[in-house]
């Protein structure tokens, strides 16, 4: 009876310590998600002005530029997958690398050649079990993405755009990553970032707020050259924004059902242990008891 009371002390500490370190890490991700939230306030408004102001420069000035025109047989397609470094997120690097996959088959069943860039240690983790090779990776900053990082996987992906496909070149380029919507929504989400859709989701105009019009100069041609590669950079920081900031919404929520668990299961442990020291107690009493009894019955 002694060793189980033990028993269940030592459990009642093991599960506190855990409890104080799920705890520390829902603050940590709670104080966190405010800024990476401002972040993506901030960084919107930057992306979709952008987006409008080449989607209106490729509108109206006909220009056939690598970045904005169709190939007509698409044979290699780009899939950049946005994941955590670190895991206790729930479901989050699960969901993106679900979505993925769906995209993965979906270009498959079109014919086309699949090639991953990878950014985060969870889907690169993924693909190293299954002995998958991505054609770039990267990690150590899905917390607090920088502009830097967004500006090197750019000029990587425009890089790779923009070579013949002959030569190891893509046709086109997906982005999967988790749009932030509220603290408890982050929804899986693809775009296409290249070749450029003259009108992406949400930035479509509305009825009353159509594309201004621009005059060039020196020319559209060396406008678009200017433009595009902002464009794609700013497009990508925008979902790393995006995805970090769900990333720490999807971990504090973690934590904090894994705070209530240990708090649940210290409760439990406690009355086990409070109903084995009565059980104790009660044992020794009777033997008590006995004792007197047998001691008045042989005298």
């Amino acid at each position: 009876m002694g060793a189980q009371i033990r028993e269940y002390r030592q459990r009642i500490r093991t599960v506190t310590a855990t409890k104080k370190i799920t705890r520390a890490m829902e603050l940590m991700a709670a104080s966190r998600v405010v800024r990476a939230q401002q972040a993506v306030r901030e960084s919107s408004p930057y992306a979709r002005a952008l987006t409008r102001a080449v989607s209106a420069v490729a509108t109206f000035s006909n220009e056939d530029h690598p970045l904005t025109t169709e190939h007509e047989d698409v044979r290699r397609a780009a899939v950049v997958i946005m994941t955590s470094d670190r895991g206790l997120a729930g479901a989050y690097s699960s969901s993106v690398i679900k979505e993925s996959e769906r995209l993965v088959a979906a270009l498959r069943e079109d014919g086309k050649e699949v090639v991953p860039y990878l950014l985060g240690r969870k889907v690169i983790g993924y693909y190293r079990f299954r002995h998958r090779d991505p054609a770039a990776e990267w990690s150590g900053s899905s917390e607090k993405p920088t502009f830097e990082l967004a500006r090197e996987v750019g000029e990587r992906l425009v890089a790779d755009f923009t070579t013949p496909t002959d030569e190891g070149g893509i046709d086109e380029v997906h982005v999967v990553f988790t749009r932030f919507v509220t603290m408890v929504t982050q929804e899986p989400d693809v775009i296409r970032l290249l070749p450029l859709e003259v009108v992406e989701g949400e930035e479509a105009p509305e009825d009353d707020d159509l594309l201004p019009l621009y005059s060039f100069e020196p020319g559209a041609g060396q406008v678009l050259d200017a433009l595009l590669p902002k464009y794609v950079n700013a497009r990508l920081f925008n979902c790393m924004l995006q995805a970090a900031a769900s990333e720490l919404a999807a971990r504090q929520r973690a934590m904090k059902s894994a705070t209530d668990n240990a708090e649940e299961l210290i409760k439990k442990y406690t009355r086990l242990a409070n109903q084995a020291r009565q059980a104790e107690i009660t044992q020794e009493i009777s033997e008590i008891v006995g004792g007197a009894s047998a001691l008045a019955e042989s005298t």
